[in-house]
């Protein structure tokens, strides 16, 4: 693996926020009060993580697919394949009660990692690929382990 460019890792920083503020909202009453109060309850706690966990998954999918695009025959139609699954995931299991829902995108996001995997074994993604997604898919599935706590 080679260093994480820094953009890369400034965005890919930045998207935990909500992430870590549902969980920071979900630890704090104090904090979930606030963060109700001044940006509306789909903003605090296991609302914003289930929200936000979804259309992140969602958007993970098309980068896989733009990874994709790198290969040519069967490699790629394998990858368009598999570059679909995370966001029929989030669309077919997140939703049935709050907690499910976690449950659902904590799955996601374990297997969108072995995506990625696949995806940097197959010299698809660059590769700082996995240097970026190991610690970012630490924080984000404990974020939504917090909420089944």
């Amino acid at each position: 693996m080679t260093r994480v460019p820094r953009s890369a890792l400034v965005l890919g920083l930045a998207g935990l926020i909500p992430f870590v503020w549902g969980a920071a909202t979900i630890a704090l009453p104090r904090l979930a009060d606030f963060g109700t109060e001044t940006l509306g309850p789909r903003f605090a706690g296991i609302y914003v993580l289930n929200f936000y966990g979804a259309v992140i998954l969602s958007f993970m999918s098309g980068v896989l697919w733009g990874f994709s695009t790198r290969a040519e025959g069967a490699k790629a139609g394998a990858g368009y394949a598999l570059s679909v699954i995370p966001a029929l995931w989030a669309f077919f299991m997140v939703g049935g009660g709050a907690e499910s829902s976690i449950k659902a995108l904590i799955a996601g996001y374990l297997g969108l990692l072995a995506l990625d995997i696949l995806f940097w074994a197959m010299r698809l993604a660059p590769r700082w690929w996995l240097a970026l997604r190991l610690p970012l898919t630490a924080i984000v599935v404990a974020s939504l382990a917090v909420a089944l706590l």
